[in-house]
């Protein structure tokens, strides 16, 4: 079946699996409940999280806070001006809990319509998202296989393109990768499996060693059922900059996901709707709480910059505690349904 024929089955395809088409906004409540009481008294406990904000693509309202903190504020970071929600409790304190709830109303993004032809721009005015971050340098390897990926391409378009299969096509979801994994792309380069942290970081690496700005947005996937515990279901993806389209959504992370959950293979019809779905288009069932890598939170923890800030990060002393394990550190996040409207 050549491309031309091929066409009208993807359109169909992509019709039926997109993950989320609804017709309005996905909303719901998220209330993210924190008890950091089993620390040692003697210590002070800081907490920093992630601040969910209003945008184009999403609206956050009723924000309320509660818990047995001495101080909160509510700051941006230094490098991106990506939001969070800062509390502290002095040594001493023999209780330490925080609630946090909002609700969310997400609306799926589609595919933008392409330029017609490739429009001037200026580098300079995204050097901060062609910069390469502590986890993933502008290696030698890193730039010789950016260089291949895109040796034919000649537009931004093109080349973000052709990275972007690349990225499906040799990666691969790794179940046992703790979180979302780290996004140590050096690593990854060797062995290219672990989860959207990392399959996102080889996308934005490559990018960036192609010229191409690139950067990563920080979430949480919400449920599609009346009430679930979603605490574990952080996710983040991948934006791109094309100019005269602005930033463009990327998400090689979920087609590989889909793949490994619904065991489809390359070369199946499914994997192809999915891989043309998610260049471009994002389901709705998911919130944006930042974006950002080698992040300076204010006030600056102990040790500086931290990876990224998509789970909660605190440290007691001057010691930070296991964010990837919401057992040790005890804390839940759970999605409520907002009632249908009539």
């Amino acid at each position: 079946m050549n491309p031309i024929t091929l066409l009208p089955v993807l359109t169909a395809v992509i019709s039926v699996l997109t993950p989320s088409s609804p017709a309005k906004p996905v909303e719901g409540t998220i209330t993210l409940k924190m008890d950091l009481s089993a620390q040692p008294q003697e210590e002070p406990v800081r907490l920093w999280l992630p601040y969910p904000t209003s945008d184009r693509n999403q609206d956050i309202s009723k924000v309320s806070l509660s818990g047995n903190y001495a101080t909160s504020a509510v700051y941006t970071d230094k490098i991106f001006g990506s939001a969070m929600l800062y509390a502290e409790w002095p040594a001493g304190s023999e209780s330490r809990t925080l609630t946090l709830v909002f609700d969310a109303a997400r609306e799926e993004i589609t595919r933008p319509e392409w330029p017609a032809q490739p429009l001037p721009w200026n580098a300079a005015d995204h050097a901060l998202y062609l910069r390469p971050t502590k986890n993933a340098p502008l290696t030698d390897d890193v730039q010789q296989l950016a260089n291949r990926i895109t040796s034919d391409k000649m537009t931004v378009l093109g080349k973000a393109r052709a990275i972007y299969d690349w990225t499906v096509d040799n990666t691969y979801r790794n179940p046992e990768t703790r979180g979302c994994g780290t996004g140590d792309v050096c690593t990854l380069l060797n062995d290219p499996g672990g989860k959207c942290a990392d399959i996102s970081s080889i996308y934005i690496a490559l990018c960036r060693a192609a010229g191409i700005p690139s950067r990563e947005v920080l979430g949480i996937r919400m449920g599609k059922k009346a009430e679930q515990d979603i605490t574990t279901w952080q996710h983040c993806w991948a934006e791109f900059y094309l100019p005269g389209t602005g930033w463009v959504s990327v998400d090689p992370a979920d087609v590989r996901k889909k793949m490994l959950v619904e065991k489809l293979s390359l070369s199946d019809p499914k994997t192809a709707a999915y891989r043309e779905y998610f260049f471009g288009g994002i389901d709705a069932y998911r919130i944006k709480l930042g974006q950002g890598r080698d992040m300076l939170p204010s006030p600056e923890p102990t040790g500086g910059a931290i990876n990224y800030l998509m789970y909660p990060y605190a440290q007691v002393g001057d010691r930070p505690l296991d964010w990837l394990d919401p057992q040790a550190f005890k804390y839940t996040i759970t999605y409520t349904q907002a009632p249908e409207k009539d």
